[in-house]
């Protein structure tokens, strides 16, 4: 395996990193995950100016241009051979002088690499079991509309969801009365026909899936809204699903042991989803 590092390409063993830098000492730093599919990254577009505005917004410069960036890309899934893989790009503000101050890093540190893709059927949706975590996410924060490196509620969130054999875990606000999203997740769920999403001020994430799906769900005849749920609400949804680049789209079977009712909507969203994907791709 080899992996991009700072302008080269080197093997996984010479893929080292300054145990001085940021993003290890503090989690000083962002990252994005994408889907490749036949050698091309889905939404390339949209996950790099996800980062670009995390970068703007942290103050850390971003070393090559977008062009440079896709070029190295595709060198990368060439050198490894993975044309159906997942895409790891991780932005460091690099090393600095010891403690919080970001003074003297000006030397950022940019990896990228490529990870086995989940396996999936096409011809539905994956499964996903549910749990509620009890950690939370503060509504109205800045940071969490960018991928940070730092993602600790998210991290025992979903140590919670492996402890229960669950495949993902949900995140309520701060004051515990709202359900905001997944441990790596956008959430979805359907009422009365319409397709429902956590608004941004929430505390999510936005999602490059997320606004997939909210574009093919319009496209289908389908209205949208952004509002907000409570976990007793979900409980009684139409439907529940999950958005994420690594899977696409994943309909929720349980919530906390309990068995959720299924939108067959989502066989109609599933099959308008990779038909979009193979129409990006090709």
């Amino acid at each position: 395996m080899h992996i991009f590092l700072n302008g080269q390409l080197v093997p996984e063993d010479r893929a080292v990193v300054s145990v001085f830098d940021r993003a290890f000492l503090y989690g000083d730093g962002l990252f994005e995950t994408m889907r490749i599919f036949n050698a091309k990254p889905f939404r390339w577009r949209q996950h790099i100016d996800r980062l670009k505005r995390g970068a703007q917004f942290l103050n850390i410069r971003l070393p090559f241009s977008d062009e440079a960036l896709l070029g190295f890309v595709r060198e990368l899934i060439i050198r490894n051979q993975m044309f159906d893989s997942l895409l790891r790009v991780t932005l460091s503000r690099g090393v600095g002088i010891r403690g919080y101050s970001p003074k003297g890093a000006n030397q950022p540190t940019l990896v990228m690499s490529l990870h086995p893709a989940p396996a999936l059927d096409l011809q539905k949706p994956p499964e996903w079991r549910l749990v509620t975590s009890s950690f939370r996410l503060p509504a109205n924060e800045p940071i969490a509309q960018y991928k940070t490196c730092n993602k600790l509620p998210q991290i025992l969130a979903r140590a919670q969801a492996d402890e229960a054999d669950a495949d993902e875990a949900l995140l309520l606000n701060n004051d515990g009365t709202l359900v905001v999203e997944g441990s790596s997740s956008n959430l979805f769920w359907i009422e009365q026909g319409i397709v429902c999403t956590s608004p941004l001020p929430s505390g999510i994430l936005p999602g490059v899936t997320r606004a997939v799906v909210v574009e093919i769900s319009l496209a289908l005849g389908r209205d949208t809204r952004e509002t907000s749920v409570t976990l007793e609400q979900l409980y009684r949804a139409d439907g529940i699903f999950l958005s994420t680049s690594s899977a696409g789209i994943a309909e929720s079977v349980s919530l906390d042991g309990l068995v959720l009712n299924r939108a067959p909507f989502l066989s109609e969203l599933w099959v308008a989803y990779w038909n979009l994907v193979r129409s990006e791709i090709q």
